[in-house]
């Protein structure tokens, strides 16, 4: 071929991978579906908040092992209602197989930080096999147990920071439905200016309301999921309205009025409690500092004039 024919071709071939290229780049740019539907779909926050599954090496070596001593640690621990309770209490997006797979994860953390002290301790000082090997078992048993309570520390923080947002996302709904709106455009008012954990439960029932659930039935719902007194009754004090027509804004009234109270009792009850431990340091420390300050003198006076 003369050279005027190969670069005629080295020319075409750039310029089809340029192409392609630019191509490629435009479809990347393309919004997607999802991006251009989700917004007007205000009651479906966990479509676009849920991760990607992830698709790495790592994954994909290490999951069905994973996945095994997941089964194992179900097994053995059980309680997989209790956990989907929790899960769902906590505001989780997680399954219960996941959340085994993040317990076996403490777990071998746990045991990776005990293998390392042994490991270190017997370099420095040797000892025996046994001691290393049943510190490091029990290590794995801790990190299993510590997620479970951390997830039940997460279940009581999620939960007072409801409480604490309540009476002010119930003064908002008694507000609206006294304005002369209707409790679903009251709540759909509430949710959109709202943010928080009551705020993301209302914005399910709203979703379940939108989707042809009743009102009272998707409440009900949730004063049964829910693992607070205080908001179960709310829950069952707005369905009752809404099937028997009592008015709305009273009843919504009332329940701040009650999680004030509880509050405010609950806040007496705390006070208490820590009035009893502020006299721990003053009985066992401060006391016999004082007491010791006011007799030593004496008693070195004492030894001084004895014979």
């Amino acid at each position: 071929m003369t050279p005027t024919a190969w670069g005629a071709l080295l020319g075409a071939s750039l310029g089809g991978g340029l192409l392609l290229v630019g191509a490629r780049v435009l479809a990347l740019r393309r919004p997607r579906l999802e991006a251009r539907v989700l917004p007007y779909l205000r009651d479906v926050p966990r479509l676009t908040a849920r991760p990607v599954p992830s698709t790495s090496a790592t994954r994909g070596v290490f999951g069905p092992l994973l996945t095994s001593a997941a089964d194992a640690v179900e097994r053995v621990l059980g309680g997989a209602a209790s956990v989907r309770t929790r899960l769902a209490r906590a505001g989780l997006d997680v399954t219960v197989a996941e959340f085994r797979v993040q317990q076996v994860v403490w777990g071998l953390v746990a045991f990776a930080l005990s293998a390392a002290y042994s490991i270190l301790k017997a370099l420095t000082r040797p000892g025996g096999l046994v001691p290393a090997v049943v510190l490091c078992l029990a290590a794995f048993v801790v990190g299993v147990l510590a997620r479970d309570q951390h997830l039940s520390s997460q279940v009581k923080q999620r939960e007072h920071r409801i409480l604490a947002e309540f009476p002010t996302v119930a003064e908002l709904l008694a507000l609206a439905v006294a304005a002369g709106e209707s409790p679903v455009a009251a709540l759909d008012r509430v949710v959109r200016r709202s943010g928080g954990d009551l705020s993301s439960d209302l914005s399910s029932v709203l979703a379940a309301v939108r989707t042809g659930e009743p009102v009272a039935s998707a409440f009900d719902r949730m004063a049964a999921t829910t693992g607070l007194p205080l908001v179960a009754r709310f829950a069952q004090g707005i369905a009752v309205a809404v099937e028997r027509g009592t008015p709305l804004a009273d009843v919504l009234h009332a329940q701040a009025a009650d999680v004030r109270e509880a509050g405010r009792r609950e806040l007496i009850e705390v006070a208490a409690r820590r009035e009893v431990a502020m006299m721990v340091p003053v009985v066992f420390l401060v006391l016999p500092v004082t007491v010791l300050f006011a007799f030593w003198p004496g008693v070195v006076g004492l030894s001084l004039t004895t014979p």
